[in-house]
């Protein structure tokens, strides 16, 4: 009778977990929108993420329920380390005068089947200045991002490089053992070929 409740239970627990997961992470979403985290900004946070919630269906959000505390850390810091390095050189072409403006939409093919890893690293790539996420195939695993200064094949590997990076340490962070095994698996092997549409703007 005990394993039945412990079984019956699970349910509603893994349930509320997921929500709180889930509410958490809209609040977070919306303090990186505003760029701060002051507390009108986070009741606010909490307040549209409690609507979004209740009047939008959305679907439920699939926990790994590993957390790797180095690889975390690590995903963080080198976040911030890329949003530092990327200002500084967004901010030497604005002001070079040779810059020629050449972009391109890249094409990052995923390994991860995690719709919640995929969106943080969408929204990771967006946090980056010079590259933004414009589309996301949810289906297929697939990122379609806008990159500046990209001129010729050697760029859009690089790009494609730091994307999957940033995918890799998220997946190893956050992921389950089913994305890391592909993870892995990937990088043991040749790395994507990127598709690119390349476009001067």
């Amino acid at each position: 009778m005990s394993a039945s409740n412990t079984g019956s239970n699970s349910g509603p627990t893994r349930s509320i977990v997921s929500q709180i997961t889930l509410l958490l992470g809209l609040v977070v979403l919306w303090c990186l929108l505003w760029g701060k985290a002051d507390v009108l900004t986070i009741v606010t946070g909490v307040v549209l993420a409690v609507l979004v919630s209740l009047v939008f269906y959305l679907p439920a959000v699939q926990l790994s329920g590993r957390v790797n505390v180095l690889w975390a850390a690590y995903f963080f810091g080198r976040l911030v380390v890329d949003i530092v390095r990327a200002s500084a050189q967004i901010t030497w072409l604005v002001t070079k005068p040779t810059y020629s403006p050449s972009n391109a939409i890249i094409e990052v093919p995923l390994s991860t089947r995690s719709d919640l890893i995929m969106s943080a690293t969408a929204e990771a790539i967006s946090l980056v200045p010079g590259s933004i996420v414009v589309d996301l195939d949810r289906a297929n695993s697939v990122l379609y991002l806008h990159s500046l200064d990209t001129h010729d094949e050697a760029d859009v590997d690089r790009v494609l490089r730091e994307a999957l990076g940033t995918e890799r340490r998220l997946v190893m962070a956050f992921g389950s053992r089913d994305d890391v095994d592909r993870v892995c698996a990937r990088d043991a092997g040749a790395t994507p070929t990127a598709r690119a549409t390349e476009g001067n703007s």
